[in-house]
């Protein structure tokens, strides 16, 4: 658990071809690199707890190890560690947010239901809203009020991606994240969802999850700071990828069981290429 890891921050975050990797591209070098090696921990962390050659007590044992590491901030010989472990004392955030993910993704492991939508929402700020505070502690925000866009803007991709995965997730883990009070309410069965049966109750529940979802980026929208438009471009076109993939989800009725919504290569080119110029303008400002 101590040894270095085969790959390097970089090639974890090419590999996965995530929304996040791309979007880091606006950023200045040496912040990307660093919120690199932030997306690989993260990426890392979720793939013990996702592993299907594990045990559970592997997996918790793994992440334990991993949460110590963070939270003592002594070198670990795991390239990846070593480099997050360096993140809070350089950016000024506190270490246990760091922890907070690793539990967050933890959770995975054992708890594939949530009653009530704040339980979710619980998970949401562990896995997603937590990211976005470190992220734009690593970004360079400006002003104290980004905080609150963060945490909101994470629940958006949080609840965009849940409602994206369903039949993945599902089909895949077993996991139903949408919450049991949210099927009663709309008289969809989970063995509907684990057999992938579509039909217009579950229609109408997602249709309630896309509502939530957008109310999300709305408020967001509103708390975004206007001196921090330039240094929290990455997480804008965050925001723009997941916000479109959500109103595609809702144009085509939500087809979660047939395939994994995602927008066209063109269209991503068009966004990321529309963030570059933005972000090479925002740094001849500076």
């Amino acid at each position: 658990m101590t040894s270095g890891h085969a790959l390097s921050s970089a090639e974890i975050a090419k590999r996965a071809k995530s929304n996040l990797a791309l979007a880091l591209a606006c950023l200045p070098e040496a912040r990307r690199r660093d919120m690199i090696s932030f997306y690989a921990f993260c990426r890392l962390a979720d793939d013990i707890a996702d592993s299907a050659t594990l045990s559970e007590e592997e997996k918790e044992t793994q992440l334990g190890h991993w949460k110590k590491c963070v939270l003592s901030s002594e070198s670990t010989g795991h390239a990846v560690l070593d480099e997050v472990i360096e993140l809070p004392d350089k950016y000024g955030f506190p270490r246990a947010w760091l922890a907070e993910v690793i539990d967050g993704v933890a959770s995975d492991i054992k708890h594939t239901r949530y009653e009530t939508f704040e339980q979710l929402q619980a998970y949401c700020y562990q896995v997603a809203s937590v990211v976005g505070l470190v992220s734009i502690h690593i970004f360079g925000h400006k002003n104290p009020q980004a905080a609150e866009y963060a945490i909101q803007l994470g629940y958006a991709l949080q609840m965009t991606n849940i409602i994206r995965d369903v039949g993945e997730d599902a089909r895949e883990t077993g996991r139903i994240y949408l919450p049991m009070e949210d099927l009663k309410k709309f008289q969809v069965t989970e063995a509907e969802i684990l057999k992938g049966q579509s039909s217009e109750r579950f229609t109408r529940l997602m249709e309630f999850q896309y509502r939530r979802a957008r109310s999300f980026y709305d408020e967001a929208a509103k708390l975004l700071p206007p001196e921090d438009r330039d240094t929290l471009l990455a997480s804008q076109m965050m925001g723009q990828i997941y916000s479109e993939i959500l109103e595609k989800l809702k144009r085509t009725r939500f087809p979660v069981f047939d395939h994994r919504c995602r927008l066209s290569k063109p269209r991503k080119a068009w966004i990321l290429g529309t963030y570059l110029i933005r972000g090479w303008l925002a740094r001849q400002r500076a």
